[in-house]
């Protein structure tokens, strides 16, 4: 028989339990409604931005900054939190501030809970753009986190980033280690493993989660629940149909070439009208030069040295 739990093992264990699930939310942190990455417009040039310290545009200091870790604007000194005591006055501005954090560029408030947690739970520490590998100091907008891969965007990529996330780096769906089907896949290695091949010795699997990527260590997810797509390459005449004649497609490729380049039948249709003006140019050409011709072959301009007659044959006759 198992020993009985006794309260303080049971309250010892509930401690673990929530320490474990603090820790996972703050892994799985949603950056839209954090308050370091909230959204801000400059009162000064009126452009909207990122929660700063400094307006990334013109530098000014806005009069009501928000605290990066509480998200508040005014303190209201109900609890003696508090690093600057202001008993009985509300303090807003910068006489509500304390700090101003080095990743995420926002002030924190003079909050002793804010100050001490704000700089080990920033949810920006190591914010870079997966596609344009700027950080949080390079640019003025807002931070994202991909829905497949879990890795930072910048405003301006976060669309075309997430429209392409699916892809592998393979142009089928088997394993990588092996030829069997791939059924988990790694949104961050763009690859596929099989079952056997995503158990890893140095990354451990934890009770009712998926399997981690051997090669990263992110968690996988199953192939048949994404949308997954395989990288597609075309080689030359690989793009066209085999002819009849068994061409291998060679005319079919130089088609598709010419239709990708002038995109649609407009630029054929102005060709073929050009061609057409030629030609009638060409044909007016030639019927004035036969009406000229005609004026002329009725004139006689008598005895010539160009129709074969010589002044000294006249003489010796």
């Amino acid at each position: 028989m198992p020993k009985k739990k006794t309260g303080a093992r049971k309250k010892a264990e509930n401690r673990r339990e929530r320490e474990k699930q603090l820790r996972a939310s703050r892994s799985t942190v949603d950056l839209a409604k954090h308050p370091c990455n909230a959204s801000m417009e400059c009162d000064k040039c009126q452009r909207r931005q990122k929660n700063r310290a400094f307006c990334y545009f013109c530098n000014s200091v806005q009069k009501l900054p928000i605290c990066a870790q509480c998200g508040k604007t005014k303190c209201m000194m109900k609890s003696s939190d508090c690093v600057i005591k202001h008993a009985g006055v509300y303090s807003t501005g910068l006489a509500m501030v304390g700090a101003i954090c080095d990743f995420c560029e926002a002030w924190v408030c003079h909050g002793r809970k804010c100050l001490s947690t704000h700089a080990c739970a920033c949810p920006l520490t190591d914010a870079e753009c997966v596609e344009c590998e700027r950080g949080v100091w390079d640019h003025g907008g807002r931070i994202f986190s991909c829905s497949f891969c879990h890795n930072f965007l910048c405003e301006d990529d976060q669309f075309e980033h997430q429209a392409s996330c699916q892809v592998l780096e393979a142009e089928t769906f088997k394993c990588v280690s092996c030829n069997r089907l791939g059924q988990h896949s790694c949104l961050r290695c763009k690859a596929c493993f099989c079952d056997e091949h995503t158990r890893s010795k140095v990354f451990k699997q934890e009770k009712g989660k998926q399997p981690p990527c051997p090669k990263c260590g992110h968690e996988t997810q199953e192939t048949k629940d994404l949308s997954m797509s395989t990288r597609s390459l075309k080689f030359g005449r690989q793009t066209g149909g085999e002819e009849g004649d068994g061409a291998s497609g060679y005319d079919a490729y130089w088609k598709n070439l010419s239709s990708d380049k002038y995109g649609d039948t407009g630029y054929h249709d102005d060709e073929e009208e050009e061609d057409e003006a030629e030609d009638e140019e060409e044909e007016d050409g030639k019927d004035s030069d036969a009406e000229s011709s005609d004026l002329f072959n009725n004139l006689n301009l008598g005895r010539t040295y160009a129709s074969g007659y010589a002044h000294y044959e006249e003489q010796e006759s």
